[in-house]
């Protein structure tokens, strides 16, 4: 058994009987406090900005006009504070509070305005209000009966003209997976559309456990 499995296997138990228990996003809140402090207890804790979002922010830059990100389950803050490294003005959110005490510990001196929201209940004033929206491992983090909800969820984020970047596992099969995670569907992503965004690059890339991707989407001027 290696050192992650007992770690994965207590996720697995908080997942299935948070979505028991009807709020499939609680557990979150308690591998962070459970945690105390040590990063190794969260798996998905890396302390480094995600190298494929490294790799878009190094060749995509702001606009003096477009500037205002979101992240998504900003976690520790490492890819929040890539983003503030690039300029952006950043507001990022999660659905614990410990994780977000402790991006706040670890950059006690950052631009970004980390703050506690749940995805699942998007703050109204958020809707259509940034010109780059960040999502990655979050909605699969999320049982299939609230992905879509996710989903709509995200997509109400972004700005007109506005970009989305997800970096996400994938599954070439429509039938539903064990989690978590539960990897997206060609289906599922294509939902992004059907909330007026358009897919404009998609990058597969492969990790040690499963496929990923990163796609980005862009809600397009309206025409005249």
């Amino acid at each position: 058994m290696t050192e992650q499995q007992p770690i994965q296997q207590k996720i697995q138990e908080l997942a299935n009987q948070a979505i028991a228990e009807g709020n499939p996003s609680s557990w979150f809140e308690i591998v962070y406090s459970e945690s105390l402090g040590d990063v190794n207890q969260v798996p998905w804790a890396k302390l480094t900005p995600h190298e494929y979002l490294q790799e878009w922010l190094d060749i995509h830059h702001p606009s003096p006009e477009k500037y205002k990100a979101l992240v998504i389950g900003c976690g520790l803050g490492d890819d929040a504070e890539a983003l503030a490294q690039k300029q952006y003005h950043v507001t990022a959110f999660d659905i614990s509070p410990t994780a977000v005490s402790w991006c706040q510990e670890r950059f006690p001196n950052s631009s970004v305005n980390y703050t506690v929201a749940d995805l699942l209940a998007i703050p109204s004033q958020w809707h259509q209000a940034f010109d780059l929206v960040y999502e990655c491992r979050n909605i699969q983090a999320l049982p299939l009966n609230v992905r879509s909800l996710a989903i709509k969820s995200v997509a109400s984020t972004v700005a007109i003209g506005g970009t989305l970047l997800v970096i996400t596992g994938f599954r070439e099969t429509e039938a539903e997976p064990d989690g978590p995670p539960w990897l997206l569907s060609e289906f599922e992503l294509s939902q992004f559309k059907k909330w007026g965004l358009t897919e404009i690059s998609r990058l597969p890339f492969v990790t040690p456990n499963r496929p990923y991707i990163r796609i980005e989407y862009q809600r397009q001027l309206p025409t005249s």
